[in-house]
């Protein structure tokens, strides 16, 4: 028999906005659930369902990333809402969802709480097998940072990388600090804050690996007779004791009477050399460590130097979220 159910603009407009799915979907569920407005989202929920678990083994590789900071600066949430395709994770709508999640996102500590809360009458999970189905593709929370601290801010690159960081205190022009410490944690990815967090035995495989990629690009640079690379004793901090500083200074004095520098201005050369030294042994601490990388900004100054422009204030921790 013909179903004869009236569905009306309106009625199919409100489950629209309700669930994000197309018009012809939303009719097709309200002429199925016999114009009940609940049984039609149930029926849009099924069919979520069902697209999610074709796609289930998906790579949800694409996506938005985004931060939202709570109303007095004392928390920051990142997440990233990921999907199959590019195309999707630049879509407008994608990309508001991805925004409504991290604000409800601000409340909870960790991913499964936060995918077990109500969302708009269904938990997030639900939501996102919801919208798996309206959009085709597989959604999912991919990352989910969250942050507290005396004074919280936040920098999003693109939808592509989302990043917090955490201070010490809401001091003068702290969101200026925090958004440009925020800005290099994304660029410049660093994964902790100090040289200080190293475990040692990382410090020393690390140091051994790297010794034997510079040996062996050396290897090709002198085949082409190409002027080769320096060979680091270090790469971190970490490693430069003060006898191990002390003996380079001692070196360095060697060179300068060696190339017949007079002893009186070796003051002044020095502090360069010793600089130079500490450059070429902490490349580790250059890439990985915050406050030890080179300001973006200004790359005159390490990180660790302009924050103490701004006072009495540390970086307490930072996050960051990466679409792919």
């Amino acid at each position: 028999m013909e179903n004869t159910v009236k569905i009306t603009a309106a009625e199919v407009n409100k489950l629209r906005q309700a669930t994000g799915a197309g018009m012809m979907d939303c009719k097709k569920a309200l002429v199925e659930a016999g114009g009940d407005f609940d049984k039609a989202i149930e029926v849009l929920r099924k069919k979520g369902q069902k697209v999610a678990e074709k796609r289930a083994d998906r790579d949800s590789s694409e996506g938005a990333a985004v931060a939202k900071i709570n109303a007095d600066n004392t928390a920051g949430v990142a997440i990233v809402l990921g999907c199959e395709t590019d195309f999707v994770g630049k879509n407008e709508n994608f990309v508001k969802l991805a925004n409504d999640l991290a604000e409800a996102a601000l409340n909870f500590n960790t991913k499964e709480e936060f995918l077990a809360s109500d969302f708009g009458g269904m938990t997030v999970a639900d939501k996102l097998v919801e919208q798996t189905g309206v959009i085709g593709e597989k959604l999912d929370i991919t990352a989910f940072e969250k942050l507290e601290a005396p004074f919280v801010g936040q920098y999003v690159h693109i939808n592509k990388i989302a990043a917090l960081v955490g201070l010490s205190a809401n001091v003068d022009n702290a969101d200026t600090l925090v958004k440009d410490l925020a800005m290099q944690v994304a660029s410049m990815g660093a994964t902790t804050l100090s040289y200080k967090d190293f475990d040692p035995a990382y410090v020393a495989s690390e140091t051994e690996a790297r010794i034997a990629a510079i040996k062996k690009d050396n290897e090709e640079l002198e085949r082409l007779g190409k002027t080769l690379k320096n060979v680091p004793k270090y790469i971190s901090m970490a490693q430069l004791t003060p006898e191990v500083l002390a003996q380079a200074e001692e070196d360095a004095k060697a060179e300068l009477k060696a190339e017949g520098k007079p002893e009186q201005i070796w003051d002044r050369i020095l502090p360069g050399k010793m600089e130079r030294f500490i450059s070429d042994n902490t490349t580790l601490d250059q890439e990985q460590c915050l406050l030890d990388q080179k300001f973006i900004k200004d790359e005159k100054k390490t990180v660790a130097e302009y924050v103490k422009t701004f006072g009495d204030v540390e970086v307490t921790g930072f996050k960051r979220a990466t679409v792919g």
